[in-house]
């Protein structure tokens, strides 16, 4: 063996204790692997660990990791995207390889790691940062690098998906589902990144950076969150015969643009993604080639982000000073090339409030041409609901708006 392949860990929180825990578990079946000597030197955090069996290795100042040459891979497990961006910039440049699950940071600035790593001849890699244990990323570059990828969707948040869950499956409101995640420790306390769609948003915009080639960054995404959706929606779906996801997608149009969107879908019961339930995820990938493919998993937790940070760390200690080739160039003058969302068609489930909402039928009609009227159990009077047609969706809105004078718009969801 040649010499040894050494480690630093920059944050000790869960995913940074995780993947201590896991590297040092498995140490030498991961020399094995790697094909030499490799440990973890350092572990970078503010905080003192007495109690911790790793506490001698634990450093305070970011220089001691920065300027030992005998660290050739840093996992960045802090979060954010201040320091976490200080580090690992630096870090890069002086031909360290970085591993992360930090997706604030990818999303925001993938373009110019990717491209600092490359010019330093490292890697920078990120497959803990979408869908925690599930391998999503390394298939894309690798596996299906033969494919011209068309279309990525999934559900991409653990906490959302588990909230919906119970309103589908328990008949609980938004906030009792929320509350609960809460208490289950699948829910922060501020939960806004999670139920607004931001979280979502970092994970499709990685996904579509990788799979296209070119960074699309969070402000080009159209995102909604769930937090309007009630338990009369979701039994509208169901009597339509769909469930309601949050659904986060990007697709390649027919003149190479891309719309990119997150929000919540109808989503029909025959769909692998109307199955997916609880904390799990699922990613969805279209390739020319290989047709429909499913990824699917637990998204987040201490060990299952750890295994995909580990397995970062092992390809880095595997390509030292090979530098693993995934890039995508930087868009920021290119904006264009993610269409607004409301130029794409979309058919709408739509929901309104009016007194004797049924003879408002006719002028629905009228707007939307053919539309399919949903029923559900003890419907009240000043209730209408109905899915459109397939439409551009400024031409719905629209249509809406008119509608909006005479009945209260109460819900709109696209279908997926």
């Amino acid at each position: 063996m040649s010499s040894k392949g050494n480690v630093a860990v920059i944050g000790y929180g869960v995913v940074g204790s995780g993947t201590v825990e896991l590297f040092n578990k498995n140490l030498e079946a991961i020399k094995k692997k790697v094909g030499r000597d490799c440990g973890i030197k350092y572990i970078l955090d503010i905080r003192d660990f007495p109690e911790s069996p790793y506490k001698d290795i634990i450093v305070h100042d970011f220089e001691t990791v920065l300027n030992d040459d005998e660290i050739e891979v840093v996992a960045e497990v802090v979060g954010g995207t201040t320091f976490a961006y200080d580090y690992t910039k630096r870090l890069l440049e002086k031909g360290k390889s970085v591993v992360t699950s930090n997706k604030a940071l990818v999303a925001a600035k993938g373009a110019e790691l990717l491209r600092i790593a490359r010019e330093h001849n490292c890697s920078y890699l990120f497959e803990a940062s979408v869908g925690g244990g599930i391998p999503i990323i390394r298939p894309i570059y690798k596996c299906l690098a033969g494919n011209e990828i068309q279309q990525i969707s999934g559900i991409l948040n653990g906490t959302t998906n588990f909230i919906l869950t119970k309103m589908i499956k328990d008949s609980m409101s938004f906030e009792d589902a929320l509350k609960l995640a809460q208490q289950l420790g699948y829910a922060e306390a501020d939960p806004s990144a999670d139920v607004e769609g931001d979280d979502a948003c970092r994970k499709i915009c990685i996904l579509g950076s990788l799979a296209f080639g070119k960074h699309i960054y969070p402000s080009m995404v159209h995102k909604s969150g769930i937090t309007r959706i009630t338990l009369d929606d979701v039994e509208y779906a169901a009597n339509a015969g769909y469930v309601i996801k949050l659904i986060g997608s990007v697709k390649k149009l027919s003149d190479g643009s891309l719309s990119a969107i997150v929000c919540p879908r109808l989503v029909p019961k025959s769909n692998m993604l109307a199955s997916v339930d609880e904390v799990y995820n699922a990613i969805s990938v279209t390739g020319d080639g290989v047709g429909d493919v499913l990824f699917y998993g637990q998204g987040a937790g201490k060990l299952p982000t750890a295994s995909a940070v580990v397995g970062d760390i092992i390809d880095c200690l595997k390509h030292i000073h090979k530098g693993l080739n995934i890039f995508w160039e930087d868009s920021s003058l290119d904006e264009k090339f993610v269409v607004r969302y409301k130029d794409i068609n979309a058919s709408m489930y739509v929901r309104i409030k009016a007194d004797n909402a049924a003879a408002l039928k006719p002028a629905v009609s009228e707007m939307f041409g053919k539309v399919m009227y949903i029923e559900r159990e003890n419907r009240p009077d000043d209730e209408l609901a109905f899915i459109t047609p397939n439409m551009v969706e400024s031409d719905i809105d629209a249509d809406l708006a008119v509608l909006a004078e005479s009945a209260e718009i109460a819900s709109k969801i696209r279908l997926f």
